[in-house]
């Protein structure tokens, strides 16, 4: 930050020479972004953050923005810094030990409606779409694959559903045994997204309440907690029998030769927002300027993520494969974050949207996403008694800030470092009826309490566990 001081004095001394010289439209336009902000007295509050992510690839936009140089251009020193779960990272963000995070698309409304830890926390910034596989064990998909359809070529017919794992559960239950599936958090788009699968396959993966929040109540699968790391181990030690994680930890399992990733979240919900970056809302509302150029570096590197047709993501697998970033190896990340996935051993098949970070308006924090998650929490017991669609609209505006994203957005535009195409700056937040789902269940964000009424297994109405 030193530097950049002195690089601020120096420049401020000489703009009245700029200025004088050049004319101000022309000498405020040589200067980058931050000196310009603070020429004109708009300063980030806080110049130094600490940001907080999981080791997964689709924080990519954090480690874009630090090393292209994003964060610096805006007039900030960052930190980031790898978290050990993502329960630490929220109490962390929380209790001010990080300044905002890169958090599950479901925490900040999970925090803010009081499941868990309650706190007003906030998210102007959807990092990215997709991201997300079921991986099961050699063993469970050895006992799947008679129930699956196999193509000309012999390869199984993706994609692939839960009804191919529904007799193996059910071998499971009559040989006595458990069948445990791993996902990494009680509010994680992981969690909704395998709980969906299950459900579509007929499947229950069971119910939360006030008193037993376990999320295993009547369930024939039972999930449980594992932090992303250790999906693999854990799945090799017989632990756990699936999970559902982000990246790079199912291409880990087939790399291994551990386990077979048997479908991805593209298939599940089509584009769906995985994760965000979050702030509380009192660390936003002291820090408007801070926040906003955050937000500025964070669109930037995700436009780069996503520019001319993902040609820059060989640069951004070797960045993540840094040992301070996400520390796999980089034959490993290059498997999704460049357009391939792979299933089966040598089963590579093209997935060019599996990791989206900017295109189809993917940094912008859709309000009926929030209400989808919330109709999920609905759903499976977490909000335990019926809402009116009107809660779930005026929730979902309290936890997702599409008018601070625009308002970063037409900064860019201005500095004429985005075209304003790139942005949807009259969306009123709700997406159109979404038809992309496993099921075949469309979605519409307007009216919730109707969706959960269609979907045929989960609460819905006044029902309660």
């Amino acid at each position: 930050m030193t530097r950049q001081k002195r690089c601020l004095s120096s420049l401020l001394l000489s703009r009245r020479t700029l200025l004088g010289t050049l004319g101000a439209g022309v000498a405020m336009a040589a200067m980058p972004s931050w000196v310009r902000a603070a020429a004109q007295g708009v300063q980030p509050e806080k110049e130094s953050l600490k940001l907080g992510f999981i080791k997964l690839t689709d924080m990519a936009p954090m480690a874009v923005a630090f090393e292209k140089g994003y964060f610096e251009e805006e007039g900030l020193y960052v930190t980031l810094e790898p978290q050990a779960n993502w329960k630490v990272l929220l109490d962390r963000v929380i209790s001010g030990e990080l300044d905002g995070a890169h958090m599950l698309a479901g925490q900040p409304l999970g925090a803010t409606i009081g499941f868990g830890t309650q706190a007003e926390v906030i998210t102007a910034f959807s990092m990215d779409l997709n991201g997300n596989g079921v991986t099961v064990s050699n063993d469970v998909w050895k006992r799947m694959k008679p129930h699956i359809p196999a193509g000309s070529d012999g390869k199984p017919i993706h994609p692939i559903k839960a009804d191919a794992l529904k007799p193996v559960v059910e071998a499971f239950r009559k040989e006595g045994r458990v069948f445990q599936m791993g996902m990494v958090f009680p509010v994680s788009t992981h969690n909704y997204e395998l709980r969906y699968w299950l459900a579509a396959g007929g499947l229950h993966p069971g119910f939360y309440s006030p008193t037993d929040i376990s999320g295993q109540i009547k369930a024939d699968v039972l999930l449980s907690v594992t932090p992303p790391p250790q999906m693999p181990s854990t799945l090799e030690a017989g632990t756990i029998h699936g999970y559902c994680v982000g990246e790079p930890w199912n291409q880990q399992a087939v790399f291994k030769g551990i386990g077979v990733p048997v479908i991805t979240d593209y298939e599940i919900w089509r584009n769906n927002p995985e994760k965000v970056f979050g702030v509380t809302r009192g660390w936003a509302e002291k820090h408007p300027n801070t926040h906003l150029a955050v937000l500025k570096a964070l669109i930037r590197a995700a436009m780069w993520l996503d520019e001319k047709e993902n040609a820059n993501r060989a640069e951004a697998v070797k960045i993540l494969a840094q040992s301070r970033y996400v520390g796999a190896d980089a034959e490993v990340i290059a498997n999704s974050m460049t357009g391939i996935f792979e299933y089966e051993k040598g089963d590579r098949r093209p997935a060019p949207d599996f990791n989206v970070f900017f295109r189809y308006f993917a940094n912008y924090p859709y309000l009926s996403d929030a209400v989808w998650f919330l109709t999920q929490m609905r759903r499976w017991g977490q909000i335990a008694e019926a809402k009116s669609d009107t809660w779930y609209h005026d929730t979902a505006r309290k936890v997702y800030r599409p008018d601070l994203y625009l308002q970063a957005a037409r900064q860019l535009v201005e500095e004429g470092k985005v075209p304003e195409a790139s942005f949807p700056f009259t969306s009123d937040g709700y997406r159109d009826i979404q038809e992309g789902f496993i099921d075949g269940i469309p979605f519409n964000g307007r009216t919730p309490n109707a969706y959960l009424a269609a979907l045929p297994i989960g609460l819905k109405g006044n029902d309660k566990v």
